[in-house]
């Protein structure tokens, strides 16, 4: 699909850093500097130098994510090496590192602080629209590579995991406001602003009790997709009609209710032609406008120095656009997380619900679909395109491209025309009806939890084991349940009589770990079955 050009305009400082001159034959290039034993925990689980990780992993840290030319720090994660940000709205993006992806990427793991963040109905990995802000970023970890050996199927195509900041040493309030615009030169849209802002507080109260809280509002236009290839070109070559505008079967990019579903072969004067229904541009029946509120409230509390108890709530409520197979309006999406966490040097255990409620979303395709339905069903369109046709050509002479134009035409007579009240009213009441074949709506709530444990054996056996040995034994598990309440559509309850009941589906899991210091530590082996 075409985009249009962004140009976002930060309105906020940052520190500049260039090549300095020390002396005349001494000099220090202040971007290429990386403390390369920064400690990581995604490679392995556990606390390890950068340069002993078992696997290759990209650190970057906040002072480098601050100085990203980006609009976020999200967004700047494409330019580290090996990763790619597809892009299916100005709010939404998704990550890959590895392999084949499409617009959810299912096989890419991020986690927040090493909570799962997928949506559970759709699936997509969503940091950008529920994670941290980037007042609260501490670090980014990135493993470009599969490790569903630690983290399941799930991340065969990679994993990040964003750590934010600890409130018992990142305190005070921090005030972000960002502003630009987009849709320059834009013929389909005049010049709209772009605003982000965000606050953070954290504090910590005592020694052994802090808190923080985030939030966040991004509002927009996103990019408007208008694209006008016909994806169906040769549909009436042996006509002797090419594709484009003229071809009684086109179908555009970003056109909807013209695909393979809503085409009919007709016999019309002796010689057969695909007919599509005439369907609506994207533009038309989808609503731009995004919008992104999100916020968190973390408690920690502090048992001892080394053992530490945590709950965090994050939210998200959204206004966007989604793609899948078809893509969405998303309004109304709301989005919840209740994460609890204990964890100490020798075990950690984790659980979080995530919850997800779609609100008012519809699909596009279906709405252009029915939009066109309503006015006239297929079998009467198609019949009134036949008469319609005979007469043309009977009465008016005209050769055949304007004989299929004249009789579209007639056929689409009463057919609602976007912009109207009209129009707006029945767009309005097919996205509310949750059936496909009738309306529009995307109607899912669901529930995603999960619990896992994990233990570092070899600190269980002796604090000095993995010192005296060289031996490192690591374990863990996890559990995790799917509650669907199905939509009929992308769901449906088949072992129920009731196909609309609740749908529940589960998995276990674990894993264990060796890892091996050898020659003083220049060498380690690890091994991981999961």
């Amino acid at each position: 699909m075409k985009k249009n050009h962004h140009i976002i305009a930060l309105l906020s400082c940052s520190s500049l850093f260039a090549q300095t001159k020390i002396s005349d034959s001494v000099k220090v290039d202040t971007l290429a500097m990386q403390p390369l034993e920064e400690v990581v925990v995604s490679a392995s689980r556990i606390k390890e130098s950068i340069l002993k990780s078992p696997v290759t992993i990209e650190n970057i840290s906040n002072k480098q994510l601050r100085n990203t030319a980006a609009p976020s720090f999200f967004d700047g994660l494409e330019n580290i090496k090996g990763v790619q940000m597809l892009t299916p709205s100005l709010g939404f993006k998704i990550i890959n590192t590895r392999g084949f992806a499409n617009t959810t990427n299912v096989r890419f793991t991020q986690m927040v602080d090493g909570f799962d963040n997928q949506a559970p109905h759709i699936g997509a990995r969503i940091v950008n629209a529920l994670g941290p802000t980037d007042l609260d970023i501490e670090r980014v970890e990135i493993i470009p590579r599969t490790t569903s050996a630690l983290y399941g199927l799930n991340a065969i195509n990679g994993m990040a995991n964003f750590i934010t900041k600890d409130p018992f040493t990142s305190t005070g309030i921090i005030i972000q406001q960002k502003t630009g615009m987009n849709h320059l030169g834009d013929t389909n849209s005049d010049v709209r602003l772009f605003n982000e802002s965000v606050f953070r507080v954290a504090e910590k109260i005592g020694s052994r009790f802090a808190f923080k809280i985030n939030f966040s509002y991004t509002s927009g236009n996103d990019w408007i997709a208008d694209d006008r290839t016909d994806l169906n070109p040769n549909a009436n070559l042996g006509a002797g009609i090419g594709g484009g505008i003229n071809n009684p079967a086109y179908d555009a990019v970003n056109g909807y209710g013209n695909e393979s579903s809503n085409r009919r072969t007709l016999t019309l004067g002796g010689t057969r032609y695909v007919i599509a229904r005439t369907g609506y541009n994207e533009k038309d029946v989808s609503d731009y406008d995004i919008e992104n509120v999100k916020g968190d409230i973390g408690l920690y509390y502090k048992f001892s120095p080394k053992t530490t108890i945590s709950y965090t709530y994050r939210f998200a409520d959204l206004d966007n656009v989604y793609q899948r197979a078809n893509r969405f309006t998303l309004k109304d999406y709301v989005l919840q997380q209740h994460a609890f966490e204990i964890k100490n040097e020798i075990f950690q255990i984790r659980a979080f619900a995530t919850s997800e409620n779609t609100g008012k979303s519809y699909n596009l395709r279906s709405a252009a679909e029915n939009l066109d339905r309503r006015f006239k069903s297929d079998n009467n369109w198609y019949s009134d395109f036949t008469s319609a046709f005979n007469n043309v050509i009977a009465q008016q002479g005209m050769n055949v491209q304007q004989a299929l134009a004249a009789t579209r035409s007639s056929a689409d007579l009463g057919r609602l025309q976007p912009g109207t009240p009209e129009f707006q009213q029945a767009l309005n009441q097919l996205a509310a009806v949750n059936n496909w074949d009738e309306g529009a709506a995307l109607r899912v709530e669901d529930w995603l939890i999960h619990g896992e444990g994990q233990v570092n054996i070899s600190k269980t056996i002796s604090p000095d084991f993995e010192g005296n040995t060289g031996l490192q034994l690591l374990a863990g598990v996890d559990y995790q349940s799917y509650i669907i309440k199905p939509d009929g559509n992308y769901f449906i309850n088949p072992t129920a009589a009731d196909t609309y009941s609740t749908l529940t589906y589960s998995k276990t899991g674990g894993f264990v770990q060796a890892g091996k210091n050898l020659f003083d530590g220049l060498l380690k082996l690890s091994a991981t079955a999961g």
